[in-house]
């Protein structure tokens, strides 16, 4: 598994690396030609290397999807990551913190979102040691950023992110699907007002 990683990605079971080739097919698309991405010894999850932003790529993602919905078929959901650290809990409070000073807007609410995979390490330490040294409020159902920790044994990845930019590809089909037909009832509409006249 890649040590320093920023983006994990769910896929389907045993399709890790049609996952994989999709994502490399992806990035050169895009204009990354120095991507990595590898398996992660756990089913449906994968570690990427963009050369580029991780957020540029997640946004850039979501707005394939929405051009066309069934571009990827492997890609499950991408999240960004801002930073990689040894998966303990001094370093990844010490990452999280120092990323929510910089990323985290005095008046911003936030919530902590933990997915731990093969570490002794609970969601709730984890939690509690990120949110007891942040002033801002918690807002649990719509925060205006997410502090995210993704633990893959003894690896770490820490984002400070608004909760869009973790790209579900079945939602942003859903939207897609809600976008085209806003636009036909537009052009109906429009059809109308013509005869009309």
């Amino acid at each position: 598994m890649l040590d320093e990683f920023n983006l994990v990605v769910a896929t389907y079971r045993q399709r890790e690396n049609d996952c994989i080739s999709e994502l490399w097919y992806f990035a050169r698309e895009i204009g990354d030609t120095r991507f990595d991405a590898s398996k992660t010894g756990l089913p449906s999850l994968v570690v990427a290397r963009t050369s580029l932003d991780p957020e540029f790529f997640a946004s850039k993602a979501y707005e394939k999807i929405l051009d066309n919905p069934w571009y990827f078929r492997y890609i499950l959901k991408l999240t960004p990551i801002h930073v990689t650290v040894e998966a303990s809990l001094e370093a990844i409070t010490q990452a999280a913190l120092e990323l929510a000073s910089k990323k985290l807007g005095p008046n911003e609410t936030y919530k902590v979102e933990t997915h731990i995979r093969l570490s002794d390490l609970t969601r709730d330490e984890v939690i509690t040691a990120i949110a007891g040294k942040i002033q801002n409020r918690v807002n649990l159902d719509y925060p205006a950023k997410v502090i995210l920790v993704e633990v893959i044994g003894d690896r770490a990845g820490i984002a400070v992110i608004p909760p869009k930019m973790v790209v579900s590809v079945e939602k942003t089909r859903r939207e897609a699907r809600q976008r085209q037909k806003q636009q036909e009832n537009v052009e109906e509409t429009g059809d109308l007002d013509l005869e009309g006249f």
